[in-house]
């Protein structure tokens, strides 16, 4: 193995209390601090960082998508790489690969991949909304809410074609809520059955209040360097073994399968760069926007067949204590999701090959499967992490 090789060796996510940012801040002060706590973590200065990636918006309407120029700027670095690539929540994952090949290649040794949002405290300060899209023009006039209109059209479709009900997502937000009670930085902590969520409101049929992600405010950071510098850092270094990214549509009218993601083809590049199977895999974080993109992931990932991910994920098997560890610090169901979440797949799943995780800690865990998901079902991005050079 090269030393060369690039590793992740800090990571950190913004506390939170109730969900927003506790006294205010902004999307740059959250990356700040992230920033800061992420290189404490592992020993590096700001001063050795070359590569900044960032993605987002700034939440506040008209302002349009955060750039690493804005980011560079009010942190004082001065970045010989950067990458602003947005394509929703697998983000990045997509970073981290783009990242992964510029050390590769020599070109720089140390980036930094954040985020920040405060999504959830500016909207309590603000009626706010979305500028129409062009791009939704054939959705938007027949009112289909954006995004879980389009996420309930992928769980109707599924449920037709494959008998899937409303009690099979509910087990997603039931199992994933029992990894959040262990998980202190979680915000939804109470115990939540699968009568609670199919007892919630109807937010968009068949999609209920407990079948769709928090609103929060968050952020975070990665840092990724070489091996042969991580070997004098003081944490333990996590190998990005594969990668993979693929899209098949933007808006929901064009998705060519609603029951099938692009994880089907992202996923199984990651895997097959990194030499593993399904049976490798000890810990699964998957993008968790709304249940239904929890079951679609892990069929078009090959966890199980097509049609079958709700006897998959039925009487706690992706729960604590279950066969299958999956969402371990909540996800974002029950822990965080400030709008773009992908980053928080990769700072627990670094957590957990390194042990870190306590009470939720994945015994003997190797191999992590990250799989972020953009958009409405349209990017994916999947990462195979794991402490075994």
């Amino acid at each position: 193995m090269s030393n060369r090789t690039p590793v992740i060796v800090g990571v950190a996510d913004f506390p939170l209390e109730n969900g927003v940012v506790a006294g205010g801040g902004t999307p740059l002060s959250i990356i700040a601090h992230s920033t800061k706590e992420a290189l404490e973590e592992c020993g590096l200065e700001l001063k050795d960082v070359e590569g900044l990636t960032v993605a987002g918006s700034w939440g506040y309407p008209g302002v349009g998508q955060m750039m690493p120029l804005t980011v560079a700027e009010y942190m004082g670095m001065y970045p010989t790489y950067m990458d602003g690539t947005n394509v929703g929540g697998s983000s990045f994952e997509l970073h981290l690969a783009k990242v992964c090949m510029a050390i590769e290649a020599g070109y720089i040794d140390t980036a930094l991949i954040a985020y920040g949002s405060t999504q959830r405290s500016y909207s309590e300060r603000s009626l706010g909304g979305r500028a129409p899209a062009f791009q939704a023009q054939f959705e938007t006039p027949y009112g289909l809410p954006q995004p879980v209109g389009s996420y309930a059209m992928a769980a109707r479709r599924h449920m037709h074609e494959f008998g899937t009900t409303s009690e099979d997502l509910a087990w997603i937000a039931s199992n994933t809520r029992q990894w959040a009670a262990l998980n202190p930085m979680a915000w939804n902590r109470d115990e939540l059955t699968v009568k609670d969520v199919l007892e919630s409101p109807m937010i968009s049929d068949p999609l209920h209040l407990k079948d769709c992600c928090l609103v929060t405010d968050g952020g975070g950071a990665v840092i990724v360097t070489t091996l042969e510098r991580a070997r004098n850092l003081k944490t333990k270094p996590i190998f990005i073994k594969g990668y993979g990214e693929a899209t098949d549509h933007q808006q929901i009218l064009q998705m060519p399968d609603l029951t099938q993601t692009a994880a089907a083809v992202s996923g199984p590049k990651a895997m097959k760069m990194a030499g593993v199977t399904h049976k490798d895999i000890d810990h699964l974080m998957i993008y968790d926007s709304f249940t239904i993109t929890v079951l679609l992931t892990i069929e078009s990932l090959g966890f199980c067949q097509k049609g079958e991910g709700g006897a998959f994920v039925r009487n706690g098997r992706t729960a604590p204590g279950g066969e299958v560890a999956m969402n371990t610090n909540g996800g974002g169901l029950s822990y965080c999701h400030p709008g773009m979440y992908g980053i928080f797949l990769l700072i627990e799943a670094t957590r957990q090959l390194r042990g870190e995780c306590g009470e939720r800690q994945v015994k003997d865990a190797k191999f992590s499967i990250c799989n972020g998901t953009g958009g409405v079902l349209s990017s994916t991005g999947t990462v195979v992490l794991s402490n075994i050079q």
